[in-house]
């Protein structure tokens, strides 16, 4: 019996230390860094697609702002020339009222006016030329109106799609934010630090550091990029103190004094196609679907903002799929 009760005490003293030993749920190991950039990478690629067709409709609602604005002040003074057209043929009628009867018969028979077709036929003339006055003023109001609606209706429909982009974007922000915090346990902060050089004050200033040699506007748009180098990515911002990548193109070839819509698509559109043995520094390559714009700074190399967490900075310009280049006209 003492031998039982000592096989039993055995085998619980086994049991309990091998349940202290064993683990009581499966380890999972901490994601690395190389998969914790990855993720970061990807995320960031779909909130920059986002941010760029933000971009896009606000491009579009602050031409379709002008447009309205230009329509208001041109339906003002047509109005006004519309209701004074029709005043002056109510005028016309009012006074054949007042002066009706004998008077009126008397001013059309006198010889002195000439003869009574000339008197009507002239009338009839003055009526007529209001008249169409009336309706061709009538007419034009009509059609800025009916513009106007349907600038209104646009408007209307891309405030909605903005806001929904906006959404869109608060929520991948968030799930950045959670890969920000991974990050920062990985690499000590959840974005790139800032870069200090001298004289990098994103202007376009000749003595920029390392810009290379190049004349004209397209030297003024390189030298501003190479100023920004360093500079974070901000969603929708097009410097000084932050960008994102058609950003970051918009602002350079603004130093250089040329206009570029603030997305990479539009940009596509409004610039010359060049083939990749035409590239000069200067032109843009797009990627990505036109979802990404970097400059093209020479040797193979570009800059622009890659994405959010990170910095400006000059980097091989395969550094993904090439949907083509850019010449700004």
């Amino acid at each position: 019996m003492s031998s039982l009760r000592m096989l039993l005490r055995t085998l619980a003293v086994v049991g309990l230390s091998a349940a202290l030993v064993a683990p009581s749920a499966p380890v999972r190991a901490e994601p690395s860094v190389a998969d914790l950039t990855a993720r970061i990478e990807s995320s960031s690629a779909e909130l920059e697609r986002i941010v760029e067709s933000y971009n896009k409709l606000t491009e579009e609602i602050k031409t379709n702002q002008t447009a309205a604005a230009g329509l208001h002040a041109r339906i003002g003074p047509l109005e006004a020339q519309a209701a004074q057209s029709r005043a002056a043929v109510g005028q016309i009628a009012a006074t054949a009222y007042k002066t009706g009867g004998l008077r009126t018969a008397e001013a059309i028979l006198d010889p002195a006016g000439g003869s009574l077709v000339d008197r009507l036929g002239t009338l009839d003339q003055l009526t007529r030329q209001r008249q169409q006055q009336i309706d061709g003023y009538t007419a034009d109001q009509r059609a800025l109106l009916d513009q106007k609606a349907r600038l209104d209706a646009t408007l209307a429909k891309q405030a909605a799609q903005s806001r929904a982009v906006v959404k869109t974007k608060k929520r991948i922000e968030q799930d950045l934010a959670k890969l920000y915090e991974m990050r920062r346990a990985a690499y000590g902060r959840a974005t790139e630090a800032p870069v200090k050089k001298p004289k990098s004050s994103g202007s376009a200033s000749a003595d920029t550091p390392d810009a290379p040699a190049v004349s004209g506007s397209a030297g003024a748009a390189v030298r501003y990029a190479y100023g920004a180098i360093g500079k974070p990515y901000v969603w929708g911002a097009e410097g000084p103190n932050g960008y994102d990548c058609s950003g970051l193109t918009l602002a350079a070839w603004r130093a250089a004094g040329k206009r570029l819509p603030h997305n990479a698509a539009m940009q596509w559109s409004s610039t010359s196609r060049v083939s990749r043995g035409e590239l000069r520094p200067g032109d843009l390559v797009f990627y990505s679907g036109l979802g990404h714009v970097a400059l093209y700074v020479g040797d193979g190399q570009v800059i622009d903002a890659p994405s959010a967490g990170r910095n400006v900075l000059k980097r091989k310009m395969n550094m993904m799929s090439i949907a083509g280049y850019g010449r700004v006209r």
